[in-house]
């Protein structure tokens, strides 16, 4: 398949007769390469923002091609009226440049997911500040969280917290050293009316941070979403045992664990096995799905969320 065609079926995938969702939502993941020619694409619809997502550089015909036709987007049945501006970030460059071919971006807006209210920030950095793929893990979360007291590590802008708030949890306690992310945080959970007081926002590197986490618990609710790679801070393979390890001391009885991983290099059967190395009482229960617009050739190589259940007795 050539450039243009490519470019073609994407404007096809986006213009179909289904009306827009309602919240925001991925529209096309060419990641999980199932289109050919398209596989370092992906499309998210921000409620008004459309956002092009190019993981490697392109060729100017490509560009020139994607550009004319994202152009013709608003004038569809689909989209019209209702598109604010479409952006093109270009992932793959170390400022990940936000380029806006269309209309005026709001570069902070406040979008729901499943009910819930959350801030995005558009062109400051890479991740807009929630992890779309994450949306049945967060919903997961929610329906668990009644009364329970919630770990939630390498927490970034507090989306598992958001929803296991708005599930009745009594006690949330989101780690992450990123303090901008925890600042976020704290907005999210204002912008859905939360009583703060029953929320703890710890800027530490859990490494270090051992006495401080086990001080708030013991924790009914544990979620471990890690980054695959933080330089410095954190390598998947090498560090994930490191918090299996420790597990045990922060967990009540009959608690579960939310564990996750998104790297393309290390499969399910990773967690599961560390998991029976290093915390050998908790036990596996389920993996949970992935939403479906995030469809991959190779169920492996995608986002893997596992619940294990803590079987002390």
């Amino acid at each position: 398949m050539t450039v243009l065609p490519a470019v073609s079926d994407l404007i096809s995938l986006l213009v179909n007769d289904e009306p827009l969702p309602n919240e925001l939502r991925r529209l096309f993941h060419g990641r999980g390469r199932c289109h050919k020619g398209l596989e370092q694409v992906t499309v998210d619809w921000l409620q008004g923002h459309l956002l092009v997502s190019l993981f490697k550089e392109h060729d100017p015909e490509f560009l020139q091609a994607l550009h004319a036709a994202l152009l013709t987007l608003p004038s569809t049945k689909r989209f019209d009226g209702k598109v604010q501006s479409i952006a093109i970030q270009h992932r793959y460059q170390r400022d990940a440049e936000l380029e806006v071919i269309y209309g005026e971006l709001d570069p902070k807006p406040t979008v729901e997911e499943s009910g819930l209210k959350f801030g995005l920030s558009l062109g400051a950095r890479q991740n807009i500040g929630l992890f779309l793929d994450m949306r049945f893990g967060r919903d997961w979360v929610r329906e668990h969280a009644l009364h329970k007291r919630v770990l939630n590590l390498f927490s970034y802008t507090c989306g598992f917290s958001v929803a296991a708030v708005a599930g009745g949890a009594d006690k949330v306690v989101n780690l992450d050293m990123a303090k901008a992310a925890l600042s976020q945080g704290r907005t999210n959970h204002k912008l859905n009316g939360h009583d703060l007081s029953s929320v703890s926002f710890l800027a530490h590197d859990l490494f270090k941070s051992w006495g401080k986490v086990r001080k708030f618990g013991p924790y009914d609710l544990v979620i471990i979403d890690p980054p695959s790679f933080q330089k410095g801070s954190f390598a998947l393979t090498k560090d994930y045992q490191r918090i299996l390890r420790r597990l045990p001391e922060l967990l009540t009885e009959n608690a579960k664990v939310l564990a996750c991983v998104n790297s393309p290099d290390v499969t399910s059967q990773f967690l599961i096995d560390e998991m029976a190395r290093e915390a050998p009482a908790l036990h596996f229960v389920e993996r949970l799905d992935n939403p479906p617009e995030f469809a991959d050739i190779d169920v492996e190589s995608g986002l893997k969320c596992l619940v294990f259940s803590n079987q002390t007795k």
